[in-house]
């Protein structure tokens, strides 16, 4: 199954690059294979995004922004589904991808074949603790893009409000 994320190369907004470099390093950080398909460059893939997103998931003014996210060609989610299933811990269920194993989308009981932790699960616990640095990792990353984002915003306000004053002089 692949994964397709689609977006804009050539955004000239911050907040959807930084959702589209939210989902692109949260994807990597946890190994998915995926392909990006640029809605920019390519009419093709703009057009095929824009018909396969639902009716129901399209905003009112009908055309969907990047990121939109599908598997193969059924469609996911776009940024605000796929961040919310990153907080639940649920990105695998919502890429239709069946969870590595001792990923926390597996039930304990599923994972170890009990509640109790025994010798022999270290792989298991590897593999956990492998994913929470991935995820610690892509929110450091996360949180730093939108704090630079949130500042190059309010520089651009500073300076529409710099210049404004002087043409208004």
């Amino acid at each position: 199954m692949v994964i397709k994320v689609f977006l804009a190369s050539s955004s000239g907004s911050t907040a959807i690059k930084k959702k589209q470099q939210d989902v692109v390093g949260f994807l990597e950080a946890l190994k998915v294979d995926y392909t990006q398909l640029d809605i920019a460059c390519n009419e093709e893939n703009r057009m095929w995004m824009r018909q396969n997103v639902p009716e129901e998931k399209k905003p009112a003014n009908g055309i969907p922004l990047p990121p939109q996210i599908f598997n193969e060609n059924g469609y996911c989610g776009d940024y605000e589904t796929f961040f919310d299933a990153k907080e639940d811990n649920m990105v695998y269920a919502f890429l239709g991808l069946p969870p590595p194993p001792g990923s926390k989308e597996v039930p304990v009981e599923e994972r170890n074949g009990d509640d109790e932790a025994t010798e022999g699960e270290t792989a298991g616990d590897e593999a956990l603790a492998e994913e929470d640095q991935a995820v610690e990792e892509t929110d450091e990353v996360t949180e730093d893009t939108q704090a630079q984002a949130e500042e190059e915003e309010e520089q651009e306000e500073e300076e529409a409000e710099v210049q404004e004053e002087e043409e208004t002089e």
